[in-house]
């Protein structure tokens, strides 16, 4: 980056905004289910707008490194999320609909492989939007998280239930 008397001068398309820029045209693409160019033209100037915004307030957008590996990483991700989303969606509807609710609702200590704050952020959202779990705290490398049905109090086994099948992705996506 260039400087001007020792000072930083920021260009109009910060660094990694092309890689922001890139998911949120693809999600908003997907959103639209269209491909017709209107929605198309609208979704790149609302997607340029928004990229900029947050990468120009942040360091943290930053970081983020478009690559194959990464790309395959969210796309491996997401098909993550969708199944484990559908499997706590089961889950809860099994306990509706059971004669008896039989559970065990405590707060677990989970602990993250996950450095960046962005990269700890996606995976508290990941683990907040199932239906069952709610993380409540954030400490470093260290998760508090409301679960509905407590399986296990140990920290190694709850990190392996809610945590690790989320991390191996966004770990290679956000580090």
């Amino acid at each position: 980056m260039a400087s001007n008397n020792g000072k930083p001068v920021s260009s109009f398309v910060p660094r990694g905004m092309l890689g922001l820029w890139v998911v949120l045209f693809v999600i908003w693409m997907i959103a639209n289910a269209s491909l017709a160019v209107e929605p198309a033209l609208v979704g790149l100037v609302i997607t340029f707008v928004i990229a900029h915004v947050f990468v120009s307030s942040s360091e943290a957008w930053q970081r983020l490194r478009l690559t194959p590996s990464a790309l395959y990483h969210f796309i491996a991700y997401s098909a993550t999320f969708v199944v484990e989303l559908v499997r706590a969606n089961l889950n809860m509807m099994a306990l509706v609909y059971s004669p008896r609710i039989d559970i065990k609702p405590g707060i677990v200590k989970v602990r993250t492989r996950l450095e960046t704050p962005l990269g700890r952020l996606a995976l508290a959202n990941s683990i907040a939007l199932t239906p069952g779990s709610l993380v409540m705290d954030i400490r470093d490398d260290i998760l508090f998280i409301h679960w509905l049905d407590v399986k296990t109090t140990d920290i190694d086994e709850a990190t392996e239930a809610l945590v690790a099948p989320f991390e191996k992705h966004l770990e290679k996506v956000f580090g």
